[in-house]
């Protein structure tokens, strides 16, 4: 049984994006418990503000946020005959919008007090600021875990077509007793 090409390369092109978003973002839950109970004020403000330690997860990371809904939503289209994988490509779909949403809702106002910082002495607001940057990026990483799995549980449900090069389908293996006809 085969899958039709542009069904495959849609599934195959939302599974690497998927996991492209999803993985810089899984990369600030593995970080966040030594920069939130380890590290003093002063390298959390320096490595997240000044030394763009960041920088690539915007240039990068968004296009690909924004993306993976949008090829998510196409695949979920595609999807709509089968009624198992669309509601899955559907809640993926859903589950990316959500953790961009987060993200503009808890992460990007941490981002604009950020970007007023200056060098000098540690912000008062420093340890308010930091805990809303951590959380919401675990928050978002949270969304996007469960839409891949989504995703993923979808892609593995998808019906497969009848391979062109064998237009009959096999037949049962006989059996000892049962004679060709």
């Amino acid at each position: 049984m085969e899958m039709r090409r542009g069904l495959f390369l849609w599934s195959l092109l939302a599974a690497v994006v998927a996991a492209l978003s999803l993985g810089p973002s899984f990369s600030h839950v593995l970080e966040a418990a030594p920069r939130l109970t380890v590290w003093p004020p002063e390298l959390w403000r320096e490595t997240t503000v000044f030394n763009r330690q960041f920088e690539f997860f915007a240039i990068i990371g968004a296009p690909l946020d924004v993306g993976v809904i949008i090829v998510l939503a196409i695949l979920t289209w595609l999807l709509r005959r089968q009624r198992r994988p669309f509601r899955l490509a559907l809640a993926a779909t859903v589950l990316y919008a959500a953790a961009l949403a987060t993200w503009f809702a808890w992460v990007a106002p941490a981002n604009a007090v950020l970007a007023t910082w200056t060098q000098g002495p540690v912000p008062a607001d420093l340890a308010a600021i930091r805990n809303r940057w951590e959380t919401g990026h675990m928050a978002v990483a949270a969304w996007k875990f469960v839409g891949f799995i989504a995703l993923t549980c979808g892609l593995l449900f998808i019906r497969r077509e009848p391979s062109a090069d064998r237009p009959w389908p096999a037949l049962p293996p006989r059996s000892a007793g049962n004679p060709p006809r």
